[in-house]
């Protein structure tokens, strides 16, 4: 028998006249390696009191089934039977029809083929086993036998695609960088007496012969993984759709096998033997956060390098180019692909989704996926302590769990302010108070083992399976910390915190207010108890944030003294917990308090036009050993919907208040002087995003949407779309879209700019405005 390591890159099952057959390719250090296990079953389970009915009604209906009796049970306690079909044809028309009558089934929506990987354990590494039948560029493995190899990390092979169009989705050229090719497929005719490339045009005469070459191409260069930007929602949607208008068949994947495109609440691409990731999506996964995920900005932020279309309408000069200059538009398709390479290689995008794919089991491309996460880590754990899993909303319950705890704010501007912050808060007590699906189902069968959770919760002592699975994440965690492998600690930082928001949303079958209360309400117990045992050692706590409290110390303490303090108080919080958590519930604690950094000064504003203090919100200079800077939460600096004149006004303003505050007043005078005079006329845009569609909007018209629709009345064919960022700028006129040159009614500025800063720190220092300069505007 052969034996070999592989990495799954695809996945899919098929009926054959072999019955069910599941067929997996896998990356391997000999190359690829495809999988075909026949006479596979696909299932779902239903309750043993409906098996004689599911019975009649599937026998009725010729379908070819097995119903088998199972130890298994619901969260109900029913007694389960599994429905097993040897074809994905009756598997599915059996779940339609055996709803139609009523019948409630369990599992019936996860697909076979994530069924079969995901019980086997099996996270992107397996061990591979069958008989081999060797092709020239691959190797088939017949009657495989594939068991989990989570040691196994593959060497991939990435190409980078990227296509140009036009409107009509009618292809001009496509780019293709890597894997040993560096070329721009082109419609068009030879270019003669053009100084040389150091890359390849290839020409066409169509988009037949276009898609051909394509085709050719990637069969010959072979990769494991195709990147791109958007490269699933549009290139290879696009191009899928003029294959399919044009009659050519996309033999993309490797044995010859053809691209296939599905389309629903997302688009998925499949390309057996190969994998298709997106740079924006895998962005997102790793919570990256830009104000635009467009390449762009991504590429200009991150590599410091633009894209040669730069222009408003790139689409217009797209076209304009291949009419009229096709090598300038090769240049820019093969400088799309350039980009992408350099900002996965930079980011490690492609390293991170192997490491989230071992850790979780998810296909390599999954966008979002933490319900998806969660589901392949805790079912085949649920299934072996005997359950399957919940139908949404079977607990029968409507109350909402409240969200994470937030102490009202003390404001004022501090001398000296440290933080202490819980590590993994949220992890920390799921693990120590053994919050889990199974805990609360089997703590509330055996309460006399169970520790008692929120609103009726009671989890059991014995039978669970997140505390386990995130005390061993967290070992994986510092392990990869103490190796300076801050990728695959990063990847285990966001599981980690997703584990709660799974279990808080209610589009995860585990979903239940009881399991989320008992964590949030847990967190403010403790917020609560933390700040008191604080204040009776002498200090104020005049702020806190769902795991962060902040500690006023005295003004006259020096950084290290105020190090010192906070390392003592941080140990004197977790031996008090570790007590408190054994004496009252004869547990271990895993709560962690660490001693996160000092402030000095430190600034908490009030709420607008109030005396209270307001959340989410301060401003203070972090002092670390080799640096200080100032650290902005909530205000202005950091929110893309204010004006770049606010972002570097509040800089100056907050830098004066903790250094020189006597300074503000001249401040102010000359930064409204300097607006009057045009000086910064480039720092008055305003940008924020369509919440909705334009016409979506009918009452409540908000200054952005009065800017498109009084751009539309001169330009009837010009729309924006829900999500799409709207730029714009207060003139003379009313407000507008921004065009480059505009009359700005600079007093709205100072308005809606400047006067909300100042207010703030107003009630730390008086604040006066020349009035001749404010133009008679009243600040105050």
């Amino acid at each position: 028998m052969f034996l070999k390591s592989g990495f799954v890159l695809s996945a899919q099952a098929h009926d054959t006249s072999h019955g069910l057959q599941y067929e997996i390719w896998f990356a391997s250090d000999s190359g690829p390696i495809k999988t075909i296990s026949d006479n596979e079953t696909a299932l779902f389970f239903i309750k043993s009191a409906d098996a004689k009915k599911a019975h009649d009604i599937l026998t009725a209906e010729s379908h070819s089934f097995l119903i088998k009796p199972l130890t298994l049970k619901n969260f109900q306690q029913h007694t389960m039977c599994g429905c097993y079909f040897k074809s994905l044809k009756h598997f599915y028309s059996a779940s339609k029809v055996l709803k139609s009558h009523g019948i409630i089934l369990f599992e019936d929506d996860i697909r076979p083929i994530e069924r079969y990987l995901m019980e086997r354990f099996i996270k992107g590494g397996a061990w591979l086993t069958g008989k081999l039948v060797e092709h020239e560029n691959y190797n088939v493995l017949l009657n495989a036998k594939l068991k989990a190899n989570a040691d196994y990390t593959p060497t991939l092979s990435k190409l980078s695609v990227d296509i140009e169009c036009n409107e009509s989705g009618v292809l001009f050229s496509v780019g293709l960088v890597g894997c040993g090719l560096d070329c721009v497929i082109m419609i068009g005719e030879p270019q003669h007496h053009e100084p040389a490339l150091d890359y390849t045009i290839i020409w066409c005469e169509d988009e037949v012969a276009l898609l051909k070459q394509l085709v050719a191409l990637i069969n010959q260069c072979d990769p494991d993984i195709i990147i791109g930007w958007n490269v699933i929602e549009f290139d290879f949607s696009v191009i899928y759709e003029r294959s399919e208008a044009l009659g050519v068949k996309l033999l993309l994947g490797r044995g010859n096998l053809p691209l296939y495109v599905r389309k629903g609440h997302f688009t998925r691409v499949s390309i057996p033997g190969r994998c298709v990731i997106d740079g924006i999506d895998t962005l997102k996964n790793a919570t990256y956060s830009f104000e635009s995920f467009s390449l762009a900005n991504v590429s200009q932020e991150v590599l410091g390098e633009s894209k040669l279309i730069e222009s408003g309408n790139s689409l217009q000069e797209i076209i304009r180019q291949f009419n009229e200059d096709k090598r300038s538009l090769a240049n820019y398709n093969r400088q799309d692909c350039i980009l992408v390479n350099k900002i996965f290689e930079k980011l490690k995008l492609l390293d991170f989704a192997v490491i989230r794919t071992q850790l979780t089991g998810l296909e390599l491309e999954k966008r979002g996926g933490s319900v998806a996460a969660f589901v392949n880590m805790y079912l085949p754990l649920l299934h072996r302590s005997g359950y399957v899993a919940p139908n949404m909303g079977d607990h029968g319950l409507t109350f909402e769990s409240p969200g994470g705890y937030v102490m009202e704010s003390v404001p004022g501007l501090y001398k000296n302010v440290i933080v202490l912050d819980f590590k993994s808060l949220y992890p920390s007590i799921m693990q120590t108070f053994y919050i889990d699906p199974l805990g609360l189902i089997e703590g509330i069968e055996h309460p006399e083992n169970s520790i008692e959770g929120f609103n009726n919760a009671q989890f059991s002592r014995e039978q669970h399976h997140l505390p386990k699975l995130i005390k061993n994440l967290a070992l994986q965690r510092q392990r990869a910390k103490d190796n300076h492998d801050l990728m695959l600690s990063q990847a285990i930082k966001i599981i980690m915190n997703s584990l709660y928001g799974v279990l808080g949303s209610k589009g995860c079958r585990f979903y239940d207010p009881r399991l989320s209360s008992s964590i949030t309400l847990r967190g403010h117990e403790i917020m609560l108890q933390t700040k008191k045992w604080i204040e009776q050692e002498g200090y104020s706590v005049i702020y806190g944030d769902t795991d962060s409290t902040f500690v006023k110390l005295a003004d006259e303490l020096a950084p290290d003294d105020c190090n010192s303090i906070g390392k003592r108080l941080a140990q004197h919080i977790n031996d008090l917990w570790t007590q408190e958590i054994k004496t009252k519930h004869n547990l271990a604690s895993h709560l962690e308090i660490e001693y996160e950094s000092l402030y000095s000064p430190f600034f908490l504003p009030t709420i607008r036009g109030k005396t209270v203090g307001s959340k989410k919100r301060y401003v203070g200079q972090l002092i670390k050993p080799d640096q200080s800077k100032l650290v902005f939460k909530g205000l202005e600096t950091v929110r893309s919907d204010w004006t770049k004149l606010a972002q570097q006004f509040q800089f100056d303003l907050f830098t004066l208040l903790f250094e020189q505050p006597e300074k503000i007043n001249a401040l102010a005078n000359d930064y409204i002087s300097k607006l009057l005079n045009g000086e910064f006329d480039h720092l008055l845009v305003f940008k924020k995003r369509l919440g909705q569609n334009l016409i979506d909007y009918q009452k409540n018209i908000p200054p952005h949407v009065q800017a498109i629709k009084k751009f539309q009345k001169k330009n009837s064919e010009f729309s924006m779309n829900r999500g799409d960022f709207v730029t714009f700028v207060y003139t003379t006129n009313g407000v507008e879209l921004y065009q480059g040159l505009h009359s700005y009614d600079y007093p709205i500025y100072i308005e809606k700019q400047i006067v909300p800063l100042l207010e703030m720190v107003s009630q730390i220092i008086n604040v006066n405005v020349n009035n001749d300069e404010r133009k008679q505007i009243e600040l105050f």
